[in-house]
Formats: C-alpha cells, sequence, structure tokens
C-alpha cells in the first residue's frame, strides 16, 4: 500500500488533486506560511487527520468538509474547526489539504478491495500514532475533549 501523501494544496484548489475519486487518508493544516507545493511533511500545523472509505472518495469527503465549515452539517472534524475558525473567508486562506489516495472498488466486496479498505482505515490511525510520537498529542481538531463542537 502506497503511504505517500500529495504536496500541500490551498484549500481553493483541493478539487485538481489527483485521485479524489478514491478512499484514502487526508490532512489539513492552518498555516500563515505558503504550503502550496511543497512536499508532505508531519507538522505542527496539521490540524485534522481524516479518513474515508465512502463511494464518492476523498472528493465528497472533503466537500462534506468545506460545507461544515461554511455553516453546514455533515463533517464532525468540520463542526469543531468552525467554532474555532468562524470567518470560513480568513480561514480558508491559511487551510491547506494533502491526500494519500488508495485505489480500489469500493462498491466491491472482493478480497483484495476489501483489503484495501481495511489498510486505509489503519493507515489513519498510523498517522495518528505518528503525529501523536512527534507532537506528544492528536491534531487540535481530532482531539474531542480539546476541541469541541459547540
Amino acid at each position: 500500500m502506497n503511504n505517500a501523501f500529495s504536496t500541500w494544496t490551498r484549500w481553493a484548489k483541493r478539487t485538481e488533486l489527483a485521485s479524489l475519486n478514491c478512499p484514502g487518508v487526508y490532512a489539513l493544516a492552518i498555516s500563515r506560511t505558503d504550503l502550496s507545493g511543497q512536499a508532505f511533511s508531519w507538522q505542527r500545523e496539521i490540524v485534522y487527520i481524516g479518513m474515508t472509505n465512502a463511494k464518492g472518495g476523498l472528493k465528497s469527503r472533503l466537500q462534506q468538509f468545506d460545507n461544515t465549515i461554511k455553516g453546514g452539517d455533515g463533517h464532525g472534524g468540520g463542526h469543531r474547526v468552525r467554532f474555532k475558525h468562524p470567518d470560513y473567508v480568513k480561514l480558508t486562506r491559511r487551510l491547506y489539504v494533502s491526500v494519500c489516495p488508495q485505489e480500489c472498488d469500493v462498491t466491491s466486496n472482493l478480497p483484495s478491495d476489501l483489503r484495501v479498505m481495511g489498510k486505509v482505515a489503519n493507515h489513519e490511525y498510523e498517522c495518528f500514532a505518528v503525529f501523536v510520537e512527534a507532537f506528544g498529542h492528536l491534531p487540535e481538531f481530532n482531539d474531542k475533549q480539546r476541541s469541541p463542537k459547540k
């Protein structure tokens, strides 16, 4: 399984990322420094790590996040982000995304596809572990105790 994340991309350009129709893991960073085009790296600016095995792939999940930070519903992490950063325009000027898509058919019950979907879920937890090892805590908006929705 390829665990390589894409380069960091501005939130406004997220739909230009490759393989968004696939399941995968994604990382979000809020930074005053322009991260666009930089290779993914573990850094304190990462505020959320998520994953999806849904039929709509990463594109759909990132859209749910966007809808939620705009004021809608559908993404728990997005609610926590919106609580702290209620100004969508100001937030998205500093919001970056990096994705790690995995090719498979999420509608299939073939063992090969099921294994990839399991590895996607495992990869999210491995990312949590790497982040905690590096910084001593979960990303801010993955930590439900430190980061309320309301």
